[in-house]
């Protein structure tokens, strides 16, 4: 997993509340569990005109131009920001996979679902929640300049305006942690690699009926 310190990025405004799951990444993606690949069908039902399907060109499909991450402004985006309840439904890990295999790095809105949160976090995006004045004021200003960055850091636990406000966000201690060091489940056991060698050596000589 990437750590996350410091992100500059593009900031795309996703002004919908109760974002579900599905509305992520529609069911008929989850076949693959190999976390890359999701980022093309993204939003699928929202960003193309025709139905998905997966294996399916999508270089060739038509796309809605109603919607907001086709717009050429956000091109490029790798900051979401969100309203009310982002990725409710399902619990469905391949949900924050699309998102980050699109390109987003952090997630901005006034809440999230619980398992939908949880999951990002062991995925390697950083979702922040910020009063609903705060995100307004966002939104406001994403739509108003084109172009528009935030500055987000994890270790100060900020996020800085293009104007040099800086808005304070909480986080817990530990999947801050995580996040800074790129430790997923995996990279958080793999730190007692060693302890972990050590006993399989030594249950090997007190049991070894074990592997025989």
């Amino acid at each position: 997993m990437r750590p996350f310190t410091i992100h500059e990025g593009l900031v795309a405004p996703l002004d919908r509340a109760n974002v579900d799951t599905d509305a992520i990444i529609p069911k008929q993606f989850l076949k693959s569990i190999k976390r890359s690949g999701f980022g093309p069908n993204a939003f699928d039902e929202w960003r193309y005109l025709d139905l998905g399907e997966p294996g399916r060109d999508n270089s060739k499909r038509p796309l809605n131009p109603d919607f907001v991450l086709n717009q050429p402004r956000y091109s490029g985006a790798s900051i979401l920001l969100t309203r009310d309840n982002f990725g409710c439904g399902s619990s469905r890990e391949h949900a924050p996979w699309a998102l980050e295999d699109f390109g987003f790095r952090a997630l901005i809105g006034t809440s999230f679902a619980d398992i939908f949160y949880n999951n990002c976090f062991k995925n390697g995006l950083l979702p922040i929640t910020l009063p609903a004045e705060a995100i307004q004021s966002l939104f406001d200003l994403v739509t108003a300049v084109p172009g528009s960055t935030l500055k987000i850091d994890l270790a100060a636990q900020t996020v800085a305006r293009p104007d040099g406000v800086a808005l304070h966000f909480d986080v817990d201690p530990f999947r801050k942690e995580c996040l800074l060091n790129g430790w997923d489940d995996i990279g958080l056991t793999l730190r007692h690699a060693e302890l972990i060698k050590e006993f399989e050596a030594r249950r090997r000589i007190e049991q070894p009926w074990l592997f025989a």
